[in-house]
């Protein structure tokens, strides 16, 4: 099985870009993110012409998080317990959700969640605080769900706007006093590891980024970012055959600004058994 995610900021901007790389990867599962559109405005039929069954969850113009799969989608979950609000409240007092996560199941009882964990703007905006509460309540939801699924197979895939090391910032110095790079955002990444979610992807690619900015030819100069990131359970660490950044989708036409960010999976099946012997 091979499983990808990607913000693409803006699926209907480039869905011709990622139905193409869908096919020439030969991708599986996709976890999109920023994909920009409420739900009714996503571009299925393309998906579909590819081969593809879409899961969407779009609010408004802003964020929103989508699965593509050629392997089948069930038990859809939207939001996650606890998630919190941000912005103006609503007549009952609370805060409005936003479209920043989504989970389902895929192929022999994997599950997959598409994240896109808020920017925190300023160290000083209120953002910042509504960031790190996020991350705290979705630890919560792993810690359960590890609890519960022992040895399952988990992985928590998409943009989670943190830097966790400091190499996975073209000069450290360009952000101080940032976020990304603030203790408490690491340490809100930490604590997944701590729950025995690990990248999966960084033992095989080591260096690399996922994210340049549109800006100042971030890109050519190669200031970019590491901030895409795949935290695997164990039942998931283990199956990990294979990575990739897929960096080349920076360039060309019309690009995110975000590439894809690959992992290969050799999953158990109880069907192996019954498979004929090729010699």
């Amino acid at each position: 099985m091979r499983v990808a995610t990607w913000n693409v900021n803006s699926i209907r901007a480039r869905v011709g870009r990622v139905t193409d790389w869908l096919q020439r990867a030969d991708v599986d599962v996709l976890a999109m993110q920023e994909i920009k559109c409420k739900d009714a405005q996503f571009p299925h039929e393309p998906f579909e012409a590819a081969g593809y069954e879409v899961a969407t969850h779009g609010l408004s113009q802003w964020n929103g998080v989508a699965f593509a799969s050629r392997i089948g989608l069930a038990d859809v979950e939207l939001d996650f317990p606890g998630m919190p609000g941000f912005g103006k409240p609503l007549p009952d007092g609370s805060l409005p959700l936003e479209a920043r996560a989504m989970a389902v199941t895929v192929g022999d009882d994997v599950r997959l969640w598409s994240l896109y964990v808020p920017n925190g703007r300023e160290l000083d905006n209120p953002h910042y605080p509504y960031k790190l509460e996020w991350l705290d309540r979705l630890a919560d939801v792993a810690q359960r769900w590890l609890g519960d699924h022992e040895g399952g197979a988990l992985a928590m895939m998409g943009d989670w706007n943190i830097a966790p090391l400091d190499e996975d910032v073209w000069d450290l110095r360009a952000f101080e006093g940032a976020t990304h790079v603030s203790e408490p955002e690491r340490e809100a990444f930490r604590r997944f590891e701590g729950l025995g979610l690990a990248d999966v992807v960084r033992p095989l690619v080591p260096t690399g980024y996922t994210y340049w900015d549109y800006k100042q030819l971030r890109f050519p100069r190669n200031e970019g970012m590491r901030i895409d990131f795949v935290l695997g359970s164990p039942g998931f660490q283990d199956a990990v055959t294979g990575a990739a950044i897929e960096r080349d989708e920076r360039k060309g036409d019309a690009p995110s600004d975000h590439v894809p960010v690959v992992v290969d999976l050799e999953l158990d099946s109880p069907l192996d058994d019954d498979r004929p012997m090729i010699f």
